[in-house]
């Protein structure tokens, strides 16, 4: 691939979560799309129709394609490590979804595949690429407000009750806010406070026996250099910590405050788990494509667009505190409150620093922030909740990495 070169990417499920990163990565001067895999046919027919790009109905077969230089990988969870592994083999860079893998020792054959193959292996997205976390981070780094001492963060939200394949509330199989929502937080914590974590407080709850999976948890965490985070997680549908968010959606996408409780009465009326499967692939690319391909932008949802966001984020240094606004970051400090405006990108919702991020990996073969050994140092943290949660003890991490200088 030429220094000047865009990236030519191929896209490995195309779910929901591709709809998610499809407008970022189209606008992106240094990506290209080329490639989609998806096992449904539908998909595959609105993609061609979209990008006039070469569909497979196969990961396997997308990575054996010579004019992918990257894939994406947003399948299921149980599908990454393979699917990792096959790009890998292929000589191909890679970002997979959150969670990296469901267990340590799969995101260890995916670091080692990466190596062996001498590719990038990135983790993303997760929440800790939102523009305002990272603008968090530099203002912590300059010492402006003094050394960080804790952050804590809220999120309560309608995950649960969103519509689900029935892996999705199974725990075992990567279902729960453990492997889906905890992962964004932890990340989040990690990029602030440096990165090295020493050891996982938990407790976890599934309190819903028709959802048996975890729903939320309350996580204490510990930082090598005696920070600390408190972490609260509730998909439960109740209260939205939006609310405290200037009542912006995790998008950036702006809400009524009349909303409680839609998640739970939609579901109430559906006629059983195969009506809930239905509806959620109704909403996946190829379904939706229909009339509009691809596209998750809602009617005027460019003039209403704010940063994305992962419920309340708070970071508290020596001098003063810290959080995400809608449009960038608020300082709190001796000189009273004001706020750091962030540019945002033109795309909605925008995840443009996810291939910031790869290109910056590609061009320069610099290794990236999130790569594969911070993605297994957060699935580690991740998992340890879970533990914690189970085992009602601490636990103690050995597999942390710090934030790579420069990034």
């Amino acid at each position: 691939m030429s220094a000047g070169a865009p990236i030519r990417i191929g896209i490995i499920g195309l779910g929901g979560a591709t709809g998610q990163m499809l407008p970022s990565l189209t606008r992106h001067p240094s990506m290209r799309i080329v490639a989609g895999a998806d096992p449904r046919r539908e998909a595959r027919d609105a993609f061609v129709a979209e990008f006039g790009a070469a569909a497979f109905d196969s990961a396997e077969a997308l990575c054996t394609s010579r004019d992918v230089d990257a894939v994406y990988i947003a399948t299921p969870h149980q599908l990454h490590r393979e699917n990792a592994l096959a790009a890998a083999a292929a000589g191909k860079h890679i970002v997979v979804e959150k969670p990296m893998a469901l267990s340590l020792e799969d995101c260890d054959a995916m670091i080692a595949a990466a190596g062996r193959a001498g590719v990038h292996l990135m983790v993303g997205h997760t929440h800790s690429f939102d523009p305002p976390i990272a603008k968090m981070r530099e203002i912590i780094l300059s010492g402006e407000i003094g050394p960080l001492a804790m952050v804590n963060s809220w999120s309560f939200s309608n995950f649960l009750y969103r519509p689900r394949r029935p892996e999705e509330l199974d725990t075992a199989r990567g279902g729960g806010v453990i492997y889906n929502q905890v992962p964004h937080q932890i990340d989040i914590v990690r990029l602030l406070g440096g990165g090295m974590l020493r050891s996982v407080r938990a407790m976890a709850w599934a309190h819903d026996p028709e959802r048996p999976t975890e729903g939320s948890h309350l996580t204490f965490l510990q930082f090598e250099d005696g920070a600390a985070a408190s972490l609260v997680f509730s998909g439960y549908d109740y209260f939205d910590s939006d609310e405290f968010h200037f009542w912006v959606g995790e998008s950036g996408e702006e809400k009524s405050p009349s909303g409680h409780g839609s998640a739970r009465m939609m579901l109430a009326n559906l006629a059983d788990p195969a009506a809930e499967a239905a509806l959620k692939t109704v909403r996946a690319y190829g379904k939706r494509a229909a009339s509009k391909a691809g596209s998750t932008r809602p009617s005027g949802a460019a003039e209403r667009a704010h940063h994305p966001h992962c419920g309340v984020t708070i970071a508290s240094c020596v001098l003063g505190d810290l959080r995400p606004s809608a449009d960038g970051v608020l300082i709190y400090d001796r000189k009273g409150r004001r706020e750091i405006v962030v540019p945002r990108g033109s795309a909605f919702p925008d995840k443009s620093a996810v291939w910031d991020e790869l290109c910056v990996a590609v061009k320069s073969g610099r290794e990236p922030l999130h790569s594969g050994r911070w993605g297994k140092a957060t699935m580690e943290a991740s998992i340890a909740v879970l533990t914690s949660a189970r085992e009602r003890r601490e636990v103690y991490l050995s597999h942390q990495v710090p934030v790579v200088p420069g990034c």
